[in-house]
């Protein structure tokens, strides 16, 4: 048995200990496909790490046929998850639909999890949005892939423009990770504008508290503030994936980290689930 699947039974296990939902159940919840926006207007929040993370919760812990797509150009989440790009700087073309997006698609070491990654041709992605005139472009897109995969994460770029509201029409969830500051409070509520802004039907948000640390009173009063909102740590482990180029996970399976995360993608799938 590998590592990536002895950590995928561990984390299996952590679920169902901590939860009391056994791991296949969480399969059963929907069998329908969904994507998932990880968003801040702010960066330096963990997004990507979160998305990451998330979309290997995604693929083992409810076994879903999982597509991670990196909107950002600095290709942060190909880079955590040990992926190499390509020299061939193609990823804009499939904005174009010069190029189908199924040929760009890269497998990643994780059973269930794969990637389509970012490179520097999507810098200027809000131009070519622009320029080709389709509001639901990134929607169509999603929808086509639906036909391969159960969930579809987007990580996506901290901007506000036609990038930003090209994945707030394309996702049925929109995952907003927020570290306890002022600065955070102030960017959550331009994210609730731009949600709201892409029109009726609109996705639900689903703010998580990140980076935090109880020890600080800043944080404790940001968890009193809002205590039904899920959180994931400050911990050292999370800050290794981009050291191990791995999802926590999958190196520290018996980590607050991985449970938090666990944890963290139950809720959504529950939250999905309602729809």
């Amino acid at each position: 048995m590998s590592r990536n699947e002895k950590a995928a039974r561990l984390a299996a296990f952590f679920v169902s200990e901590v939860y009391g939902v056994p791991h296949l159940q969480l399969r059963e919840l929907r069998r329908t496909m969904a994507s998932i926006a990880v968003y801040s207007v702010k960066g330096g929040v963990g997004k990507t790490t979160f998305t990451v993370n998330l979309a290997w919760c995604a693929a083992t812990i409810s076994r879903r046929e999982t597509l991670l797509w990196d909107l950002d150009p600095a290709n942060g989440s190909g880079f955590l998850l040990g992926v190499d790009p390509k020299k061939k700087r193609t990823a804009g073309s499939v904005f174009d639909q010069t190029r189908d997006p199924s040929k760009l698609i890269q497998k990643t070491d994780f059973p269930g999890l794969d990637l389509l990654p970012a490179d520097e041709s999507i810098r200027n992605l809000d131009r070519q949005f622009n320029r080709i005139g389709k509001k639901k472009r990134l929607a169509k897109i999603t929808e086509r892939l639906t036909k391969d995969y159960d969930r579809i994460l987007f990580d996506c770029p901290p901007v506000l423009n036609e990038i930003s509201a090209q994945t707030m029409r394309a996702a049925d969830l929109v995952i907003v990770p927020l570290p306890p500051s002022p600065l955070s409070t102030r960017a959550f509520e331009q994210v609730i504008a731009e949600v709201r802004g892409s029109g009726k039907g609109h996705p639900p948000i689903l703010p998580v508290l990140s980076m935090i640390d109880m020890r600080r009173t800043l944080h404790k009063d940001a968890r009193a503030a809002n205590p039904s909102w899920p959180i994931v740590p400050l911990a050292s482990a999370i800050e290794q994936c981009a050291v191990e180029r791995r999802p926590v996970g999958a190196f520290a399976p018996r980590s607050p980290a991985t449970r938090s995360f666990a944890q963290l993608w139950t809720a959504i799938e529950r939250k999905l689930a309602r729809r």
